[in-house]
């Protein structure tokens, strides 16, 4: 606490013991005013951040990541672009392994673009390198805590200049792509660990660029998970898709760090090696191999700079909402939306950062977020029932659809639903909880796999969940956390809360069928189909696009 605070919190207790005083000596007459006081401050926020590239050609080790040394949050993304070119014994040439790339051009240089499900295969120009060279995304020891670095002394926020330790040379300092000339900004081998709990630096001199001061080694943040692509990020629970480990773009390559990166933060590594291969060894002659590091920062509120158009390739779908979340600090908290009641327009919600769940009010109509689909599609249910048979819920949802109001007709995605959709008898499955989840749905694969998606091949419009949809949307931290919030509460009478799913229970026309029972919440497949009890309703979903 500080002294201003320690001094009011004790000028509050005299007031209040003068007051109390006064009461117990009874009546008084007692006026107070103009009691003022002033707490001020001047300060500037200034945004600084350092790219560091911590490299040794004998180790193979390298070090990328990004320090925030100013006192404003910060967004980071980083690209990697490789070049290779061999020459054989007794050639004059070298020859690029990728056609048109030039070593001394480093734009040239090939952008590093992984599979979409697995960082350590490149695809495209790139998986000309996977041959040659295995690079190390992210940092893990076994039983270890982060690893440690040297601050940079280089706080200029307009210098482009990185801190480039050991063998890695900064492109402002040095151009050179000889693979011998020195271009290091930074402190440092570039060999594994070289830095550790207690080291410090002083660079009086200066020794490197930057302000003549000592610093001690800092400590980069523990990776909460390995990089991912973007496409594995999106199917992350929506808990998880904010926080300290690096996305990369596959379509452009560009890696992005999951969170806003605080004053006197530094990144997780991106990348902690990157290693020859025997195929490169074995080379009859000589070969040359670089890495180029482009890194850009930006402040959060300028998350348009990282959408702006890219010249060569074309940003994933999902990378919107992946900055929106980060910009936002959560994907849960349904920062800036309206509340559940709050009777808005489609324009006025971002779909984007709602959590499962979520209750809103669009167009005068009620509903819960169900899931992000990603490519900006998003799954969201009517929160309320009306009343019909199992037979009769597609005309009922289609009735519903049309009495929508038009800029919300607009924004649903086409579909198409399985006529009629598979069936399993309500006795063939198991659960975990009472009724609450089916834990051996995968035994019967047509109702597995009957899970609602956009199809072009279809048509927009509304429709009932499957078995296998309310079975995925299903458990914490999901749109259904407990069998109690799968029901609607109708005006009226809170037992008539069921709805329909579009599973059916067996193959007799008048037979039986999958529902959400009233009251409990719980799964059955014992409704009669042609029951037009109010407890069996519709719940009309759809797939709206933002």
């Amino acid at each position: 606490m500080t002294p201003e605070k320690k001094n009011q919190r004790r000028l509050r207790n005299l007031a209040l013991l003068s007051l109390l005083l006064l009461l117990v000596g009874g009546t008084f007459a007692f006026q107070a005013f103009n009691q003022r006081a002033i707490n001020d401050r001047l300060r500037e926020n200034i945004p600084g951040g350092r790219v560091h590239d911590y490299y040794n050609r004998d180790t193979e080790n390298k070090d990328v990541f990004v320090e925030n040394y100013g006192n404003v949050p910060l967004m980071a993304r980083i690209r990697l672009s490789e070049f290779m070119e061999k020459r054989a014994t007794g050639d004059t040439d070298f020859t690029p392994i990728v056609n048109g790339t030039i070593r001394d051009q480093v734009n040239t240089w090939t952008v590093m673009r992984p599979s979409e499900t697995n960082l350590n295969t490149r695809v495209g120009d790139s998986a000309a390198f996977n041959t040659y060279a295995n690079l190390t995304f992210g940092w893990t020891r076994s039983g270890q805590d982060a690893p440690w670095f040297m601050p940079t002394f280089n706080r200029d926020n307009q210098d482009l200049m990185t801190a480039s330790a050991g063998h890695a040379r900064d492109w402002v300092t040095s151009t050179a792509t000889d693979g011998v000339t020195d271009g290091a900004t930074h402190p440092g081998d570039g060999t594994d660990a070289y830095w550790s709990s207690g080291d410090s630096f002083d660079n009086s001199g200066p020794v490197w660029p930057g302000e003549e001061v000592s610093h001690d080694a800092a400590q980069n943040l523990q990776q909460d998970r390995a990089p991912m692509t973007i496409s594995q990020w999106a199917a992350l629970p929506n808990n998880l898709k904010v926080g300290n480990f690096w996305v990369i773009d596959h379509q452009t390559g560009w890696a992005y760090w999951a969170n806003q990166l605080q004053a006197g933060e530094t990144t997780s590594y991106l990348l902690d090696a990157a290693q020859m291969t025997a195929a490169a060894d074995n080379i009859p002659g000589e070969y040359y191999y670089g890495i180029h590091v482009d890194g850009q920062l930006i402040s959060p509120d300028r998350i348009n700079d990282f959408l702006a158009a890219d010249p060569d390739y074309t940003h994933h779908d999902d990378l919107s909402d992946f900055l929106t979340a980060v910009q936002n600090g959560s994907i849960d908290n349904n920062w800036g939306n309206p509340g559940p009641n709050d009777n808005v327009q489609p324009n006025q919600i971002n779909f984007s950062i709602m959590a499962p769940g979520t209750i809103f009010t669009m167009a005068g109509e009620q509903y819960r977020y169900l899931e992000n689909q990603g490519g900006g599609n998003h799954l969201i249910i009517w929160n309320s029932r009306r009343d019909s048979t199992f037979n009769n819920q597609d005309d009922r949802n289609n009735q519903w659809f049309n009495n929508l109001d038009p800029v919300v007709q607009a924004m649903v995605q086409p579909i198409s639903i399985p006529s009629p959709a598979p069936s399993v008898a309500d006795e063939d499955i198991v659960f975990t909880g009472t009724r609450w989840i089916p834990s051996n749905l995968d035994d019967f694969p047509g109702v597995a796999a009957d899970i609602t998606r956009v199809d072009s091949s279809g048509a927009p419009g509304a429709f009932s969940l499957s078995l296998a949809d309310v079975t995925r949307l299903s458990g914490p931290g999901r749109a259904f956390p407990s069998p109690e919030k799968r029901l609607t509460r109708p005006t009226g009478n809170e037992n008539y809360n069921g709805w329909w799913l579009r599973t059916s229970a067996d193959n007799v026309t008048d037979g039986a069928a999958w529902h959400i029972s009233p009251v409990s919440g719980a799964l059955s497949g014992f409704g009669a189909r042609n029951s037009n009890w109010g407890a069996r309703g519709i719940r009309p979903a759809i797939i709206v696009h933002q």
